[in-house]
């Protein structure tokens, strides 16, 4: 007798849609984007095909919606951490945790969101760099309303700290000696701070 799959039982449709998300981001991380199929994403999450497809016209659509989807979560909480106090040196160390709590407790999606090659195709990159600019923008406006800086040159500032940050939390998730966690952020904390508050003492 053949073996029947277990179904999932019926959800709301945003729960759906959350539900497979959270598949396909275990589907891609384990088998790569290029390598993944529909099929496999539908049966990991237990429904049909065309359940699947009634969310995600396709595999490049489910993708750039996780790709959504993980910008989104991690721009809020970029946010929420820069509007989390009136002092910008504690400002400045909360957007740090959340670079290194993304990396570190979300090593998958980070890995799929940053680190795929689909970041040179047109659509996907340009999501990127609105999601660099939104968080530059926010950053500039906050920390350097009174630093006698243009605005060009305030977003230019706060896009080469996101940079830094990003690029320090991803070295730490892939090389162990980097230290822990808290080493790791307290190091590189030390250099943004140190830079942001020889800039102009209005940023510190």
């Amino acid at each position: 007798m053949a073996q029947q799959r277990t179904r999932s039982p019926r959800m709301p449709r945003e729960q759906r849609r959350a539900q497979l998300l959270a598949v396909a981001l275990e589907v891609f991380s384990r088998q790569g984007y290029h390598k993944a199929s529909m099929d496999e994403i539908a049966e990991a999450a237990g429904v049909s095909k065309p359940v699947l497809y009634q969310h995600f016209p396709g595999k490049r659509e489910l993708y750039v919606a996780l790709v959504d989807d993980n910008l989104d979560r991690l721009r809020m909480r970029l946010l929420e951490a820069l509007r989390s106090d009136t002092v910008n040196r504690v400002r400045v160390e909360s957007m740090l945790s959340v670079y290194f709590d993304f990396v570190g407790d979300a090593p998958e999606a980070y890995r799929l969101i940053f680190e795929t090659d689909l970041l040179t195709d047109p659509e996907i990159g340009a999501r990127f760099e609105r999601f660099h600019l939104d968080i530059a923008e926010a950053i500039a406006s906050v920390l350097g309303p009174n630093a006698g800086l243009s605005r060009p040159h305030a977003v230019l500032l706060s896009r080469s700290l996101t940079a830094m940050a990003e690029a320090g939390a991803a070295y730490w998730a892939h090389h162990p000696d980097a230290g822990s966690r808290a080493e790791a952020h307290r190091q590189l904390f030390r250099l943004a701070w140190g830079g942001i508050s020889i800039l102009d003492e209005d940023w510190a």
